[in-house]
C-alpha cells in the first residue's frame, strides 16, 4: 500500500511565547506579610518617576514580543487588585502596570515538543475551489516542566497530496477564563475565551483546574452532528495533575468559546476515548481502552458520562502485541466505520493500523490491517521519545485520509493515503 509522506515537518520551537500569571507565594512571611502583599507595597512605595522608569526597561524588554503587552498588564493587575482589594482610583496607570508585570512571566509553549495531531474541516470553508479544503488541527504543545497544552493550526489541502499552512501570527495568545479569581483553582467545568483579536492559529489553552495543572494531554478532535442537525466541534483529551488522569471533554461551535468539562463513569478514568462523529442507534458512541492492552466499544446517552463497554479489538499481529488503542475518532465510510489504532510492538515500537467496523452496529469488526500502514522509521524514529508514531485523529478528502502524526513525540509529519488501498489491505 502506497502512503505519500509530505516534506512539511513541524518541530518545537522556543521563540513561541506567550505571557502567562505568575503566581507568587499568598502566605503571610515572619512579619505577617504575604509575599504578593510586599511586592504590591514595594511598587505602590515607588515614586511616579521610579515607576515609570521600571515600567519602561520591562517594556523595552517585552513589548515588542507579545500582543497588547500593556493591556495584558492591566488585565492582570485587575485580577490582583479584586484578590487583594486595592483601590485603582489611588493608583496611577504605570503603577497598574507594573504591578501587573510582576505578576506575570513569560512562557514558551512549544520549547520542548510539539506532536499528536487531530485533525477536522475548518468551520469557514468559503471561497474553496473544488477539490480543496480548509483545515484545523490540534496540536499538544509541550514547554517547560513537560507541561501539555493545546495549540492550533490552519491550513488547506488540496488535490495532489497538496498541503499548505497558514504563517504563525507573530505573537500568541493564552485563551482566559473570564473572572477567574488569582485564589481559586477552578474544580469543575470551565469556559476559556480565545482574544477577540488573535487568530486560532495563535491560540494555546493552557491548563486552569487542579486536574489539568500538570497538562491538557492528546485533543482527539471529532466534527460532531447532532440529531437536529446542529454542528459543535468535540474533542475528548487527558488531563493530567501529576499524579492522576481522567477524560475530559472540549466543547465549541466557533472556536472562541471552548467548554472545558469533566467526565465521569469507570471509562473516564483512563486516557484516550475517542468519540464518533454522530449517534449510532439513537446512542453516543465511543472507543476506548479500559484495560490498557484491548480496544472497547462505548456506548451512553450522556457525552460527558462513560461506563465499561463491549470489547471489540485485541492485540493480534506482532507490530500490536504490546497493546493497541485509538488514533482518533472513527471515520465514516460507506463500507463502514474507518478507526485508525496504534500498535506497540518489540522495543516499544508504536506503529500506526486501521480497522473497518459495521456501520449499523460498530462492535461488530469488518476487517483489521494485518500490517502496519505507517510505522517509525528512517528520520521518523529520532525524538524525545525514540521509535513512535502516533496521530490523535485523521479526516477523509475526497478519496484520500489525510493524516498528521506526531513523530517520536517531538514533532509532526504529515501522510495521505488512498481510502480505497486502506480498504484493501484489510
Amino acid at each position: 500500500m502506497d502512503l505519500f509522506n509530505h516534506r512539511l515537518r513541524l518541530h518545537a520551537d522556543p521563540s513561541r511565547v506567550v505571557v502567562r500569571p505568575f503566581h507568587i507565594g499568598w502566605l503571610a512571611n515572619g512579619s505577617g506579610i504575604s509575599r504578593s502583599q510586599r511586592l504590591i507595597n514595594e511598587v505602590l512605595e515607588m515614586s511616579s518617576e521610579q515607576a515609570r522608569d521600571q515600567l519602561v526597561l520591562v517594556l523595552k524588554d517585552f513589548e515588542a514580543r507579545h500582543w497588547q503587552t500593556r493591556r495584558v498588564f492591566m488585565t492582570r493587575y485587575d485580577e490582583i487588585a479584586s484578590a487583594h482589594g486595592l483601590d485603582g482610583s489611588q493608583i496611577d496607570d504605570e503603577k497598574r502596570q507594573l504591578i501587573g508585570a510582576y505578576f506575570c512571566h513569560e512562557y514558551s509553549y512549544a520549547a520542548a515538543a510539539l506532536m499528536n495531531p487531530s485533525a477536522v474541516p475548518h468551520p469557514d470553508q468559503s471561497g474553496m475551489s473544488p477539490g480543496s479544503q480548509r483545515i484545523l488541527m490540534s496540536l499538544r504543545s509541550v514547554g517547560e516542566g513537560h507541561i501539555s497544552s493545546v495549540a492550533f493550526r490552519e491550513g488547506i489541502i488540496g488535490e495532489d497530496n497538496e498541503l499548505k499552512l497558514a504563517p504563525e501570527p507573530p505573537f500568541a495568545t493564552a485563551a482566559d477564563a473570564v473572572g477567574s479569581d488569582e485564589e481559586e483553582v477552578p474544580t469543575g467545568p470551565v469556559t476559556v475565551y480565545r482574544h477577540r483579536d488573535s487568530t486560532l492559529s495563535g491560540t494555546v489553552i493552557f491548563p486552569i483546574t487542579d486536574a489539568q495543572s500538570k497538562g491538557l494531554e492528546d485533543l482527539r478532535l471529532v466534527h460532531f452532528t447532532h440529531d437536529d442537525g446542529a454542528v459543535e466541534w468535540l474533542g475528548t483529551y487527558t488531563a493530567y495533575n501529576g499524579a492522576t488522569i481522567q477524560s475530559e471533554l472540549l466543547r465549541t461551535r466557533d472556536f472562541r468559546a471552548f467548554d472545558l468539562v469533566p467526565m465521569t463513569g469507570t471509562a473516564a478514568r483512563n486516557k484516550g476515548i475517542a468519540l464518533f462523529p454522530r449517534k449510532v442507534g439513537g446512542r453516543y458512541l465511543s472507543i476506548g481502552r479500559q484495560d490498557g492492552e484491548n480496544l472497547y466499544l462505548l456506548s451512553t446517552d450522556d457525552l460527558t458520562h462513560w461506563d465499561d463497554g463491549q470489547l471489540i479489538l485485541k492485540p493480534e499481529y506482532p507490530w500490536e502485541f504490546v497493546q493497541i488503542g485509538n488514533c482518533g475518532p472513527p471515520i465514516e465510510l460507506d463500507e463502514g466505520w474507518l478507526l485508525l489504532t496504534h500498535g506497540v510492538g518489540a522495543m516499544r515500537k508504536y506503529s500506526i493500523g486501521a480497522a473497518l467496523l459495521d456501520k449499523h452496529d460498530p462492535s461488530k469488526v469488518i476487517g483489521r490491517t494485518q500490517q502496519p500502514i505507517l510505522a517509525a522509521a528512517d528520520q521518523d524514529r529520532e525524538g524525545y521519545v525514540p521509535n513512535v508514531v502516533y496521530t490523535c485523529g485523521a479526516m477523509r478528502h475526497g478519496d484520500k485520509l489525510f493524516m498528521p502524526y506526531g513523530i517520536a513525540d517531538s514533532s509532526v509529519g504529515f501522510a495521505f493515503v488512498e481510502i480505497a488501498e486502506l480498504l484493501k489491505a484489510m
